[in-house]
């Protein structure tokens, strides 16, 4: 009532009242229809409008009596003010009709929740037949329906139903309240088939309708054109009518699937490049609040995109967006542009809207502060703060005030889109992996409850479980492929124009994401699309990498078709103005100058190390994208592999460089080194790649993987594994493997690697290497002589340290490989030092076997044991070399094998190292082998190098080796390989002959022994008969020593030999000892107990005297064949011919005297000859004339070489053997003086050596030899030998003269025969004592011989030795040769006394037993006697001495023994006295004669003298004269034949006819004669008387 006053103040007062009263609920529902009557009242009257609201909303809110059409006349009421002229007014009312309608739409949600038990019968709908048939709601409901039915009519500019009253109403507040409603409310929508129905039916007809001109209209194109004007689009309604799809879609999408298909698909067309600019602001403003919403556009996948003839909606919106954006930068702003460079100032963050005026110019030239923006081919767009990451926080959706368009700031749109694409990705990967991982650990749990039996009423669950998992994998992959394709094309392009680092980072993350989800998801095309995108980034643009274009091209071929418009992949630009970071060269095989890296590529760069970091486990085969990239990244930026394979910056490569790449090897390495706690998987494919690498010819590359590899390898020996190595030998050799496979790769660099890999893993791991060891020295061994010296170095060093600290840790097996291993650097022939010290090493390892014997044996005892049973099982033999023997004997055969290998070495020096090591080692430590193995050494071993060696040095190479070097210098006793091999033969034969000797107790027993001892011999003899002086002397001397060997002899025999050769057994025992080093034998068995076994088990080791002396005769044999050859003349001579030296033949003869020790009881006349002769020929020798001052005694000294005086030893070793043998071995005597005499003969007529031309010595008596004569070869003087073997006969003579064989063999003949020679050439001899010496030995002699042949005198078997004594005396007293000029008188008169002795002789010894001597003997010695008495003067005396030289004492010694014998008293037999008167009338005659002759010359020579011999000759005679008639007148008378006087008496005469010679001498001479003549003077005797008587 107070209201109907229309009285302002009471009005106020009452609404006032009426408010307090409605506050406190005490409202009828009649009451309430009142009230709003009123109150229509005073809006009708425009009174207190504003209290008119207020009372409305107080009644509708405090309470819900109002309904029906109370209720809908209170709303239009409040539209109707609304619409008044007043603002205030206005606002109010509008914000009053926004809270009445939220309160109409709040009741029915009170309502339902009252009555939500009860449930609600679903009434039939008969389409659009009754709009009023609302009777089945309830009344909340029912106004809420009618209220929003009415609102629908309104916005259609339809008549109200319910809302009877209504004036006016505006297209853009129904949409208002209209979308209000739907955000506010959907749950009434959604529960009621009602409301549902009013959705369906009409909301989204009308926005359809309502949304006709922004389709049509195409901005730019001309109205003309189109028959009917185009309406245009307009702001306010259509940014309402997308906030209302906004929400209908968000809201009401599972009721509206089909109308939201053509609202989406209207979205995507609205951002069409001809629509206004602001409508594709605002529409893309909507899709980014769809964006925000992973869960729906997960269902747009799946209920279009999935479905087989639905648009493909999700897709779309994606490609819409790529293209909307792509469109951005290729469409030049029309329409705006104005609008945009005026008006942006207000909302550019910086306010930098000058600098705006001209993007292009500021993009390019940025300037200090750069604003964020994208730049593409020119077009610049600012990247403007439009949003939160993840909240669709519109910016033109929100501007309800606004009737006219708005402008939109350039980049807005930009912006908007950019942040769309980031939303959806952040938005699908998050639910997604979400998802995934949910499915996943359901899978877990179900698997787990699965897996327990108890629970099995679950199976039916985890079936549903798979099938939800199917569908939900199956819309996973279907978005992803949707929106792949559109959201990288988009990406790539915003990556490209990225300008600002933030920008970047986003799209990169974006990028990386969406790679992520793909790799998780399996769809290899797009995970690949998206890593070749940052692979891209990363690089400099247009780079040309193989594996990324082969990419990008198979996707640039698909063109996505967006509603009829292309989208294009667009490939990078190269305009990117980004700070450069980075020059280097790309990396490709040819040189194509620097590029550049930018920020943006490191930034691409580092997305892509976080993706494989991260994500590895997605990446699968695009490993090879990234990996590639990484490389190339790496190489522009010029790092470098350090240690470890991490990438240190290197030196940056300057110009085009041909360096490899060493990314690959060293990601490869770094892989391995961190994945070693599973090695095993990738060990083989892992080293198998790395050692291809090793034989890249680029020699940085090998080095790298040399070095990968080294490092894994030592890495995996380091690493502590479970189980640990030393357990798991598998692994352990595994690891190795790939260091012996280096061994196949020659290059040098490689193998040095590999070898500093050893020696550090040597000095690290050696103790625990175990069955690795082979592998480790199989490394070293596998080393060649070609390969160089550094690398030989320092295999060897390694060697050396395994020689010296590792044999005791390794297993005993391995012991042989090392020995080979030593071996084999012992032949290298790189370094000699090397070689040298690889001998060292094996005489050390040697050293070790021997120390530690009983441990090696015992473990190669249990490991053969092994593999014998192996072998058995697989039924074959057991192969291992010299296999009979035990295998520790095996070790060391081997090692001597390899020593002797190095024996015959090209290298002298390594041979004669190797050749001493092996005898020392066989020496030393060979008592360690079992007996039986001695065999192999012998066979095996010994004789082997023998007759390699032999065999070398006999076709070695004669020519001079140049001084090695330069600075070295040869001696020239080795300075031709074939001298260089002489000295190893030498040492060769040495080393087996003094084991044959000290070995000889182990050696006999062994079965072929003599055998073994023939091959021995030979090997001698050849040595011996080798044209080299040094080795056939060593041989000589390896000779003697194995002569010195005794037999064992039992106790009782003890040896009969001379003490000189008597080398026991125990003294053998104590030389070995002695040469093994001073070290005490550490195993238990020293060789004293090993000679007491063989004692104890086997029969004692007496070999039999016959085999004995079979040795013994073929040691003989060989002698003489090796004396016989070697003292064999040549055939032919000329400058080559070899002559054996002097100390060869000495040595040669000096080992007689041993031999024959043991073979002198076979020794027969046939050896004696085979002797003879090779000594006859031994001292034919002649010297070279160089070597004979040092041989040779200078001619003056007497002296005997001392090969002469070997030979003399030799035959008295013979005579002294002969002397106590039996009588069948003393006919050997005569065969001795023959040899004696034979060098007797020597010293007149030196032996003749062949053909050879030889220079005598004696030629040279009064001049010195001139060294360099023609004659290249000197006899020797043989005066002294032959004199001392001269001494030698006599002696011998002296003891064997009446020896039956002596006298048989007319020895004594032989002797007078031989010293006829010196003694007829008397003067002529080379040496004057030589005839002197023949002289006395002669006298010695016959003094014994002379009894004897008178004691054989009747058996003639001495007859035909007179006639040859005569000849001898004959030639010595009347010698032709002549005294030298310079003889002194002194020795002249000595030389006579020996004359007078020799006359002494016959006197004593031969003329008193004239009756046991041949007669014509005597009669030879009287006319000797005759001739000596009268002419014994040399013609040749100067006047002075001529009294001495008329040998007047000899004259007269002859005379006298004549006439002694003439006159004899005791005239035994006629025969006797025969020879005296012969001997007298020998006399007369001849002083008959003598005495004519000078009375002949006298007269003719007249008053001249005659010369002095003449002289002297006739005073002689005068004398010898008187001498006679003296001593015919002693004699008794009847022993004077009366012949004798007459002959005599007849001298007178003669004598008287002298008497006129003119000189003094002769006529007193002549007196002498004269004067006995008186005892003649007797008258004569009358006939008669004679007659008478």
């Amino acid at each position: 009532m107070g209201c109907g006053t229309k009285e302002p103040k009471i009005t106020q007062l009452c609404l006032a009242a009426i408010q307090r009263l409605m506050s406190h609920e005490v409202v009828s529902e009649a009451a309430a229809g009142n009230i709003i009557n009123m109150l229509w009242q005073l809006m009708e009257n425009s009174l207190e409008e504003l209290k008119l609201l207020q009372t409305v909303l107080v009644l509708l809110t405090t309470n819900t009596v109002v309904h029906d059409e109370v209720l809908s006349k209170a709303i239009v009421l409040c539209f109707r003010l609304h619409f008044t002229k007043d603002n205030i007014t206005n606002n109010t009312a509008a914000a009053t009709v926004r809270q009445v309608v939220t309160v109409v739409f709040e009741r029915v949600v009170a309502e339902d929740e009252r009555y939500k038990d009860v449930t609600e019968q679903p009434a039939t709908v008969q389409g659009n037949s009754n709009r009023r048939s609302v009777s089945t709601l309830k009344p909340c409901a029912k106004d809420a329906y009618m209220l929003f039915q009415d609102l629908c009519q309104l916005v259609n500019a339809d008549a109200p139903y319910w809302l009877v009253g209504m004036t006016e109403m505006t297209r853009t507040f129904g949409l208002e309240l209209l979308e209000s409603v739907l955000n506010d409310f959907p749950q009434v929508f959604l529960q009621h088939q009602k409301f549902s129905f009013l959705l369906k039916e009409r909301v989204c007809p009308l926005v359809i309708k309502l949304f006709s001109p922004n389709i049509k209209f195409r901005q730019g194109s001309s109205s003309s054109s189109s028959p009917a004007p185009v309406e245009k689009p307009y702001f306010p309604i259509c940014m309402r009518l997308l906030r209302v799809v906004s929400v209908l879609i968000k809201q009401f999408y599972s009721l509206l699937v089909t109308e939201c298909e053509i609202f989406l698909s209207l979205l995507v067309k609205f951002l069409d490049a001809d629509k206004p600019q602001w409508l594709r602001a605002v529409a893309v403003e909507s899709i980014h609040r769809l964006c925000v919403q992973p869960q729906l556009l997960r269902s747009f996948c799946q209920f279009y995109d999935m479905k087989q003839h639905s648009t493909k909606v999700f897709r779309d919106i994606v490609n819409a967006l790529g293209s909307f954006i792509q469109s951005l930068f290729l469409v030049p702003n029309t329409g705006n542009t104005s609008a945009t460079t005026n008006q942006t100032g207000g909302n550019t963050p910086g306010g930098t809207a000058s600098a705006q005026t001209n993007p292009g110019i500021l993009g390019m030239g940025g300037g200090a502060t750069v604003l964020p923006a994208f730049e593409y081919r020119g077009t610049w767009i600012p990247i403007l703060n439009v949003t939160v990451q993840g909240s669709a926080k519109a910016t033109y959706l929100e501007m309800l005030d606004k009737v006219e368009p708005p402008t939109i700031p350039e980049g807005y749109a930009m912006s908007v889109a950019f942040h769309c694409l980031l939303d959806l990705v952040r938005g699908i990967t998050t639910m997604i992996e979400g998802e995934l991982g949910q499915a996943e650990t359901d899978g877990q749990t179900m698997a787990e409850t699965t897996s327990s039996p108890a629970q099995s009423s679950d199976q039916q669950s985890v079936s549903d479980q798979t099938n939800k998992e199917l569908v939900s994998g199956a819309v996973w992959e279907e978005m992803v492929n949707a929106c792949w394709c559109g959201l990288l094309a988009a990406l790539s392009l915003l990556l490209d124009a990225s300008t600002d680092e933030a920008a970047t980072e986003n799209i990169l993350k974006a990028e990386l994401t969406m790679a992520a989800l793909c790799g998780r998801l399996g769809l290899v095309t797009s995970r690949d699309a998206f890593i070749t995108a940052i692979c891209k980034g990363s690089l400099p643009p247009h780079y040309a990498l193989t594996v990324l274009n082969s990419t990008t091209v198979a996707l640039s071929n698909k063109t996505y078709s967006i509603q009829g418009q292309n989208v294009q992949m667009i490939s990078p630009s190269s305009e990117s103005h980004q700070q450069v970071v980075a020059v280097g060269q790309p990396l490709a095989l040819q040189p194509q100058g620097t590029v550049m890296l930018t920020s943006k590529n490191i930034q691409c760069m580092r997305t892509l190390l976080n993706l494989a970091h991260c994500h590895g486990a997605v990446l699968g085969t695009s490993w090879q994208l990234a990996l590639a990239t990484l490389q190339h990244l790496v190489w522009i930026l010029g790092l470098k592999p350090g240690v470890g394979g991490a990438l240190k910056p290197g030196r940056a490569v300057e110009g085009p460089s041909t360096e490899p790449s060493l990314f690959a090897v060293a990601k490869l390495l770094e892989t391995g080194l961190v994945n070693m706690h599973r090695i095993e998987i990738l060990w083989r494919p892992l080293t198998g790649h790395l050692l291809e690498v090793c034989q890249h010819p680029n020699s940085r590359m090998r080095e790298w993987g040399a070095e990968a590899l080294t490092s894994l390898i030592k890495a995996g020996l380091t690493f502590n594994h479970d189980p640990p190595l030393s357990q798991n030998q598998r692994l352990q050799l595994l690891l190795l493997n790939p260091l012996k496979e280096l061994s196949n790769i020659n290059h040098p660099d490689i193998r040095i690697k590999q070898l500093e890999c050893v020696l550090q893993i040597l000095q690290s791991q050696g103790d625990s290497l175990g069955p690795g060891w082979p592998l480790v020295l199989g490394v070293m061994g596998a080393i060649r002589s070609d390969q160089g010296e550094s690398l030989i170095r320092t295999a060897f060093q390694c060697l050396q340290l395994v020689v010296t600290d590792f044999l005791p840790t390794m297993p005993c097996t391995c012991l042989q490989i090392v020995v080979e291993v030593a071996g084999s650097f012992g032949l290298h022939n790189q370094e000699l030092n090397i070689s040298l010290t690889s001998i060292g090493l094996l005489w050390n390892i040697s050293d070790y076997f021997f120390q530690r014997g009983e441990i090696i044996e015992k473990e190669l005892n249990k490991e053969e044991a092994v593999l014998q049973k192996q072998a058995e099982e697989k039924g074959v033999m057991l192969n291992r070399p010299f296999h009979p023997a035990p295998p520790f004997d095996c070790l060391w055969l081997c090692l001597y094998a390899k020593l002797g290998e190095l024996c015959v070495d090209p290298r002298p020096a390594v041979r004669k190292s190797a050749g001493q090591t092996l005898f020392s080692t066989i020496g030393a430590h060979g008592t360690l082998l079992q007996h039986s193995t001695w065999h192999t050494v012998i066979w095996k071993v010994l004789f082997h190098l023998l007759d390699r060696v032999r065999e070398s040095s006999t076709t070695a190479d004669k020519e001079k080796i140049e001084s090695g070097g330069g600075n070295i210098l040869i001696h020239h006793s080795r300075d031709t390989a074939e001298k260089q091999w002489a000295e190893t033969w030498v040492l060769t034969l040495a080393g087996v002959a003094r084991i044959f000797n000290t070995r000889r107790y182990l050696l006999q027993p062994l079965g072929d022994f003599f055998k073994a001892w023939d091959v021995l011999l030979d090997h001698i003899q050849s040595a011996a008969l080798s044209k080299n002086n040094e080795v056939s002397l060593a041989a000589l001397k390896s000779f003697q020593e194995i002569l010195q060997i005794v037999s064992p002899v039992r106790d009782s025999e003890k040896p009969d030999t001379p003490p000189a050769i008597n080398v026991s057994v125990p003294v053998v025992v104590g030389a070995m000892t002695a040469t093994s080093l001073g070290r005490s034998f550490m195993r238990t068995d020293s060789i004293g107990e090993r000679i007491g076994r063989y004692n104890a088990s086997e029969p004692p080791i007496i070999t039999d005297e016959i085999e004995d002396l079979n040795l013994w005769w073929a040691a003989w044999n060989s002698w003489y064949r090796i004396g016989s050859e070697s003292t064999k003349p040549p055939i032919t001579c000329d400058k080559l011919t070899f002559i054996p030296s002097q100390p060869f033949l000495t040595a040669l003869i000096q080992i007689f005297p041993a031999l024959y020790q043991h073979i002198k009881t076979g020794f027969s006349m046939d050896d004696l000859q085979k002797l003879g002769v090779i000594l006859h020929g031994a001292v034919s020798v002649p010297i070279s004339s160089d070597a004979s001052p040092f041989i040779l005694p200078s001619y003056t000294e007497a002296v005997l070489t001392s090969l002469q005086e070997a030979v003399l030893t030799a035959l008295d070793v013979l005579q002294k053997a002969i002397c106590v043998g039996s009588e069948n071995m003393q006919i050997m005597y005569p065969a001795i003086f023959d040899q004696l005499l034979a060098f007797v003969e020597f010293s007149c007529k030196p032996p003749q050596y062949g053909q050879l031309e030889t220079k005598h010595i004696a030629n040279a008596k009064y001049n010195q030899i001139q060294l360099f004569a023609p004659a290249e070869w000197v006899a020797l003087n043989y005066v002294p030998f032959a004199e001392r073997s001269l001494e030698v006969v006599v002696d011998l003579y002296q003891k064997t003269a009446c020896h039956k064989a002596v006298v048989n063999e007319k020895v004594l003949q032989n002797i007078i025969k031989t010293l006829r020679i010196p003694l007829s050439l008397k003067y002529s001899c080379p040496s004057e004592s030589t005839w002197k010496l023949a002289v006395s030995s002669l006298l010695k002699v016959l003094s014994i011989g002379l009894p004897v042949a008178r004691q054989h005198a009747s058996s003639g078997k001495f007859d035909s030795m007179w006639p040859e004594l005569a000849n001898t005396f004959e030639d010595f007293l009347f010698t032709k040769s002549i005294p030298p000029d310079n003889l002194s008188i002194q020795e002249f008169q000595r030389n006579e006394s020996i004359d007078v002795e020799v006359v002494q002789l016959i006197s004593t010894e031969i003329l008193p037993y004239a009756n046991f001597i041949p007669k014509e003997f005597v009669g030879q010695i009287m006319t000797m006697l005759n001739k000596g008495s009268i002419h014994s003067q040399s013609s040749s005396f100067t006047e002075a001495e001529i009294d001495i030289r008329m040998r007047e004492e000899f004259s007269k010694i002859c005379f006298e023994t004549l006439l002694q014998f003439s006159f004899s008293n005791k005239v035994a037999t006629p025969q006797e006295g025969y020879i005296s008167r012969m001997a007298l009338s020998v006399l007369l005659k001849r002083s008959q004669d003598v005495l004519h002759r000078y009375i002949e010359d006298e007269r003719l020579s007249g008053k001249c003298p005659l010369p002095r011999q003449q002289v002297t000759e006739i005073i002689f005679v005068l004398k010898a004269v008187s001498t006679l008639i003296d001593s015919l007148k002693k004699t008794q008378p009847e022993n004077v034949d009366a012949n004798t006087w007459a002959q005599v008496i007849a001298l007178y005469p003669t004598l008287v006819e002298c008497i006129s010679c003119s000189s003094s001498e002769v006529c007193s001479a002549l007196k002498e004669a004269l004067v006995p003549f008186k005892d003649f003077m007797q008258p004569p005797a009358s006939k008669v008387q004679n007659g008478e008587s």
